[in-house]
């Protein structure tokens, strides 16, 4: 019994259709192109093409991570952490004021006394700023996971660089108290007047004005209440119009708009005028006059990035208010002058 033969002799097509099939791929890829002289994609042979990929058992480890975007700091979240600070600082001055009275510390048994003694007033300042400074030192880097001044942009370099141009925004500030002085003066006795009662006094007053007072204020307005507001502002925008937020810079702070820092310094400038207003017997000339040297100090934090400007040029502005007052009553041996 023979064998069928490869080709029907008596069947041409299917002869040729034999011959087709055994075409190497270089013959197929030169009869498209004789044809079809344009880019194609390259034949591949039914049985060299790759495998298809089979879909990962789980999407999600497949998948890129999305991480989220990192958070701007200090917010509000933070700022109202420092008042919680500030209170637990408030409660541990009154705490120490009424063990000192107690005791009839500086020959003082009665709250109404404290409140007029130099010693008590600047006591208990210092000792609710000591306390809420100490909690935000231990606390803060553990949310930001940096150092309380890398968070608040303490950039003290910065400062020291500017330092003189500061130094001339303080004397611009100065400036404006004296005419201030002239068009709308203060109260002739106004509460603060009366802390400088005699020399001891005025020179507590002049050694706090310049070291304590620039710091720790500088640090409540314009190290978070001043971002925060920023913040808020770029943020509520965003998701009223769907824009997305700036970009962090290099550092990871966050850059704000022209509008946010506006709206931010206006609305940082007049509580911290309303601060100092009880000082004065709330008079409109010095609360105006507050209202214009917090608009400086926003300015020189937000245009330089740095906490320690703002504070240099407060601590500035304040050494010449005290150093006119030194001058006015010769070392303040005659205060009956100021």
């Amino acid at each position: 019994m023979s064998s069928l033969p490869e080709s029907d002799p008596l069947d041409p097509e299917s002869n040729e259709t034999r011959r087709k099939d055994s075409r190497t791929h270089e013959e197929v890829l030169s009869a498209v192109n004789k044809y079809f002289p344009y880019d194609v994609p390259e034949y591949i042979h039914p049985e060299e093409a790759p495998a298809p990929e089979e879909p990962p058992l789980f999407q999600s480890w497949s998948e890129p991570e999305l991480l989220p975007p990192e958070p701007r700091i200090p917010n509000f979240g933070h700022l109202a952490i420092l008042v919680v600070m500030a209170l637990l600082g408030l409660l541990g001055a009154s705490l120490l004021t009424r063990s000192a009275l107690h005791f009839h510390l500086w020959g003082v048994s009665t709250v109404s006394k404290a409140l007029n003694d130099i010693h008590y007033t600047i006591g208990s300042m210092a000792a609710l700023y000591l306390i809420a400074f100490g909690l935000a030192l231990l606390i803060f880097p553990l949310i930001w996971h940096k150092s309380l001044f890398a968070g608040l942009q303490w950039n003290v370099a910065t400062a020291l660089r500017l330092r003189w141009r500061l130094v001339g925004a303080a004397g611009i500030c100065f400036v404006l108290a004296m005419i201030d002085e002239v068009l709308l003066p203060g109260p002739s006795n106004a509460p603060i007047d009366k802390l400088f009662e005699n020399g001891t006094a005025a020179w507590l007053l002049f050694a706090f004005g310049v070291t304590f007072a620039p710091f720790f204020e500088e640090a409540i307005f314009r190290g978070f209440l001043l971002p925060a507001l920023c913040t808020a502002f770029d943020w509520s925008v965003e998701k009223a119009t769907g824009y997305p937020p700036l970009p962090l810079e290099s550092n990871g702070h966050p850059r704000w708009s022209l509008s946010a820092m506006v709206f931010g310094s206006i609305c940082t400038s007049i509580p911290f005028a309303l601060m100092h207003a009880e000082q004065t017997a709330w008079s409109l000339g010095p609360f105006l006059l507050l209202v214009c040297v917090s608009l400086v100090l926003c300015w020189a934090r937000l245009s330089t990035r740095s906490l320690a400007a703002s504070v240099l040029v407060h601590a500035s502005y304040n050494f010449l208010l005290f150093s006119l007052m030194l001058l006015g009553t010769s070392g303040f041996k005659h205060l009956d002058k100021m």
